[in-house]
């Protein structure tokens, strides 16, 4: 790693230098995502977020073409990466904990492109979406990785839901935007849990953490365009 991208000595540590935010573990660590880049199931040291403006990804431009040459330009290449329009200071970083285990939640939350599951399809208007890092203290087995991404897109949409959001299509309750992407994240260890449902410890915290970052990135969203009309 180059001397923007330090072994970290924490599990878990968080840079923030605009154009980039980097969370980085100190052991590889199992992820499943959607990502731009590095998405699927697979190992990585590190999950970034890029901040890029509203005209860089109009179409035709080839987003996950374009994240991978600045993630290379960069020295990132083999972190899992995001792309946000969002300001990258605003991030939340919440952490919940049950008995020994913990999650930690990193998130940064835009609300401009904001959707209804269902809604039809089509361009979205203005860019702006949500982007979630779960990463639990435990290691989880390849199905409960899943199960607890599963259950954090649950907690975003729940979360987006009782922020009041519509969605700029139908003008129904919103519960999420057209462009989210959630990561889970695990160290590598014998014995992983084979189980993050909502009657888990590790199903508790992942929902609880997710849940409460996305509804204070939301919270500030709202207050910001109070403040400050776009």
């Amino acid at each position: 790693m180059n001397a923007l991208f330090p072994t970290p000595s924490l599990p878990v540590e968080v840079l923030c230098q605009p154009p980039w935010l980097v969370v980085t573990f100190a052991d590889e660590h199992e992820t499943a995502s959607w990502a731009v880049v590095g998405g699927g199931i697979r190992r990585a040291r590190a999950v970034v977020w890029h901040q890029i403006s509203d005209d860089e990804l109009r179409p035709p431009v080839d987003a996950k073409a374009l994240l991978g040459m600045r993630l290379r330009d960069a020295g990132y290449g083999g972190a899992v990466a995001l792309l946000t329009s969002r300001k990258l200071r605003s991030y939340v970083d919440v952490t919940r904990a049950y008995g020994s285990l913990e999650a930690r939640c990193i998130a940064t939350v835009g609300l401009g492109n904001a959707l209804r599951a269902g809604d039809p399809p089509g361009p979205c208007g203005r860019i702006g979406t949500i982007n979630v890092l779960c990463r639990v203290s435990v290691p989880l087995a390849p199905e409960s990785l899943l199960e607890a991404l599963a259950l954090a897109a649950e907690a975003r949409a729940l979360a987006v839901r009782e922020a009041g959001v519509v969605s700029t299509s139908s003008g129904e309750p919103a519960s999420g935007t057209g462009t989210d992407c959630i990561v889970i994240a695990a160290p590598k260890g014998r014995s992983p849990l084979a189980y993050a449902g909502k009657h888990t410890a590790a199903g508790h915290i992942v929902g609880a953490s997710v849940r409460d970052a996305v509804a204070e990135g939301a919270r500030a969203w709202t207050r910001e365009r109070v403040e400050s009309p776009p």
